[in-house]
């Protein structure tokens, strides 16, 4: 892995009431390497900016995540440089579905992660919205 991860846990045992699999951790220490910034990523297409066509959040989270993915790796980076997500929820009973389809891109990874419960996003349709940090090392 190119990153120190720093007490790694996976969310099985964190929230077991909740089913969530997902590999976390409590710190990153990156050394050198290019930092990339990720603007908070919607349900949207990055080409056209048009939303995709779902009202389901683990369906606008696939979308979120691709799109980080896109981004990370036009930057010449892998998903296993991503450090840090912010997640962004409408509805904290949306956790579960979003947090689930995060896990499945993050798997290995063990980002920090927090996790807000907002009033609203920038555009009503939206369930949710992630921020990325990735370190690429040199």
């Amino acid at each position: 892995m190119a990153h120190t991860r720093i007490r790694k846990f996976n969310t099985k045992a964190t929230y077991p009431e909740q089913n969530l699999d997902n590999d976390l951790c409590q710190a990153v220490v990156t050394r050198g390497g290019r930092t990339v910034w990720l603007r908070g990523q919607c349900p949207q297409d990055l080409d056209t900016g048009k939303n995709i066509a779902s009202n389901d959040p683990a369906e606008q989270t696939h979308k979120v995540m691709q799109n980080i993915r896109q981004l990370v790796e036009e930057a010449g980076g892998k998903m296993e440089h991503v450090v840090k997500v912010v997640v962004y929820l409408t509805d904290v009973r949306h956790r579960e579905a979003v947090y689930r389809v995060m896990g499945e891109y993050l798997k290995g990874v063990f980002p920090v992660s927090t996790g807000l419960t907002v009033v609203a996003l920038a555009r009503p349709e939206w369930l949710v919205e992630i921020d990325a940090t990735a370190v690429i090392p040199d």
